[in-house]
């Protein structure tokens, strides 16, 4: 994101933009859109699940359901937004890497098929140096589907 971007940041936030926050490309880039945004605190995002996705090639076949792992690494794109469009809007310009540390409670609760419109929410709980502890949950048409605590870890810039 330019240094005029972080200023005009508008919601939603579309996948041109997140592109220029994430690394995550095709097959990987698991958000759409952001849809809501309360910086440092919490953040709403979409990701569009289509009969297109690589994964459902095996997962399975005649019977697509999206694997929980992706679930929860969209979950985790969704909290390194949180944090670094947060900190584009204070004018921090960082474009440090978030790793995927820790997950907890992780729970599976409904499929998601292709034609879900998959909805990702994170909050922010703690945080600490360089980490941050995040409660996330992904629902369909309103319904919890998974649900997670995540913890990521700044690697310092790209």
């Amino acid at each position: 994101m330019n240094d005029n971007a972080a200023a005009t940041l508008r919601l939603p936030v579309n996948v041109e933009q997140i592109q220029e926050l994430l690394p995550h490309r095709y097959p990987f880039l698991l958000v759409d859109r952001v849809i809501e945004l309360d910086p440092d605190q919490s953040v709403a995002t979409l990701k569009n699940v289509t009969i297109n996705e690589p994964f459902f090639n095996g997962h399975f076949p005649g019977h697509p359901v999206m694997p929980g792992v992706l679930i929860v690494e969209a979950m985790a794109q969704s909290a390194g937004l949180l944090t670094l469009i947060s900190n584009r809007l204070k004018g921090n310009n960082s474009n440090s890497l978030f790793y995927l540390a820790k997950v907890d409670n992780a729970r599976f609760n409904a499929p998601v098929v292709p034609g879900d419109q998959l909805r990702m929410e994170v909050r922010l709980k703690r945080l600490m140096r360089s980490m941050g502890l995040f409660e996330a949950r992904s629902l369909v048409d309103g319904r919890e589907v998974a649900s997670c605590e995540l913890m990521c870890a700044a690697r310092g810039d790209k």
